[in-house]
């Protein structure tokens, strides 16, 4: 079947990690099946209204566009463009704001869609930021909470996949930019 999943990757030479395997961790088709569920509880929660989706560039950008496809309820669209990784495989400690939305949150329900919740260094920047806009309300949508490394001192709301320490790639989360392309996501072979 040639749609199905690779169980492995290698990742390209051109990245500083070229040549490590990457293993299969979360196939398309489980991904999808999640997307769909988180947004049958979304449009629930907010039938009647209508939410301001706020996606985290650059690695939210296909969850979100999945996401929004299977809404059936009216929303608005924006991005925040935030950088805590650099080109490591782990955290640099500190939230840098490249890009800020545009939209006016004042007064409005925000749905941040994030990618991946790892120390939970940038949520609570991104919650500190959007509340100081008086929204009516802010609630959190992530793919992936690494629940070994995650401190935060409030809860995410919707979370796709609880997920061990793994350095994880595709379905928009890149490795040196690379591999965002990947319909699966995939981690690091563990020796």
């Amino acid at each position: 079947m040639a749609d199905a999943d690779p169980q492995e990757i290698t990742v390209p030479a051109s990245s500083r990690y070229g040549g490590q395997v990457l293993e299969l961790f979360i196939p398309q088709a489980k991904i999808q099946g999640k997307v769909a569920e988180m947004a049958a509880v979304l449009s629930e929660q907010y039938r009647e209204r209508c939410p301001i989706l706020i996606g985290v560039l650059n690695g939210s950008f296909m969850f979100m566009a999945d996401l929004v496809r299977q809404l059936d309820i009216d929303f608005e669209i924006d991005f925040i463009k935030i950088a805590s990784y650099g080109s490591e495989t782990s955290s640099t400690g500190t939230v840098r704001l490249l890009k800020d939305i545009s939209a006016d949150i004042t007064g409005r329900d925000v749905v941040i869609v994030e990618d991946i919740v790892d120390t939970g260094l940038t949520v609570k920047f991104l919650r500190n930021r959007m509340e100081e806009a008086a929204p009516a309300s802010v609630i959190f949508v992530t793919l992936l909470l690494k629940y070994e490394v995650a401190n935060l001192d409030f809860t995410i709301d919707y979370v796709g996949f609880n997920i061990p320490n793994r350095f994880v790639v595709g379905y928009g989360l890149d490795v040196d930019q690379k591999l965002r392309g990947l319909r699966s996501l995939y981690a690091f072979r563990e020796n």
